[in-house]
């Protein structure tokens, strides 16, 4: 049989591999990625895919070279870098957007690594603790997973079929991101507490101390307004990001 020569790329994860336990491959800091073919064409442009939400995810998992590591153990921070590297390898750095009725073309290889102190991730724990500023409660809280996302996105689904004016993302995302409240550890404690007992004020200050200790990339672009002034803008991510002709 023939062989032919796939190009593969190694992407160096935010985490730096520091919160995965030693027996994944995902604890080297590092993952290797292919370049896209037909193959992951077929999977963009598959209707269904495109209409469960699926398709980028489904691409990411095909483009990992290991096929030992574990898509759902990915931390979204390091999903996010693998993302931005699978769009550099298969369609270039520049990446154009609408903004302010204008196009606007990224360099996404100018994306940096948000600024994280790495020490505190140093005993490969999962786990962060966090004393609410208001109520003096205090929280443990770990940073989500693929798995927790799937998990996040199933459960706002449910809630939404048996109340379809329900907007329920922030609090679903608290319950699956609080390990524990007060020592207390049970699912039905934590959830009873993000329904009934968590401030809104220390609600914002614990997703502010999420961002502060997660390790990502830094989706954001810096646009010049009429004024002359720079802006910091959200980097807007669809199935465009991999297929700019869509």
């Amino acid at each position: 049989m023939s062989q032919f020569n796939l190009p593969t790329e190694t992407v160096e994860l935010p985490s730096k591999g520091l919160l995965y336990p030693e027996s994944s491959p995902l604890s080297s800091g590092t993952i290797e990625m292919k370049y896209m073919t037909a193959k992951e064409e077929d999977i963009l442009t598959n209707t269904n895919y495109i209409k469960q939400g699926t398709a980028i995810n489904k691409l990411l998992r095909s483009l990992i070279v290991n096929k030992e590591v574990n898509f759902s153990d990915l931390l979204i921070g390091d999903k996010n870098a693998i993302m931005v590297a699978a769009r550099i390898l298969s369609y270039g750095k520049d990446y154009v957007i609408k903004y302010n009725g204008e196009d606007v073309t990224v360099d996404l290889a100018e994306l940096k690594e948000k600024e994280v102190d790495l020490t505190k991730l140093k005993d490969k724990k999962n786990e962060f603790q966090f004393n609410l500023p208001k109520s003096g409660n205090t929280v443990t809280f770990k940073l989500l997973t693929q798995k927790d996302e799937d998990l996040i996105e199933r459960e706002i689904k449910g809630l939404q079929k048996i109340n379809k004016t329900a907007q329920p993302d922030v609090t679903t995302r608290l319950k699956h991101m609080i390990t524990s409240v007060n020592g207390a550890s049970e699912q039905k404690n934590i959830r009873e507490f993000v329904d009934n007992y968590l401030l809104a004020q220390d609600a914002r200050a614990l997703r502010k101390e999420y961002t502060k200790v997660n390790p990502d990339v830094n989706l954001v672009f810096n646009y010049e307004n009429e004024d002359g002034r720079e802006e910091e803008v959200d980097l807007p991510i669809g199935l465009n990001f991999f297929w700019p002709d869509l």
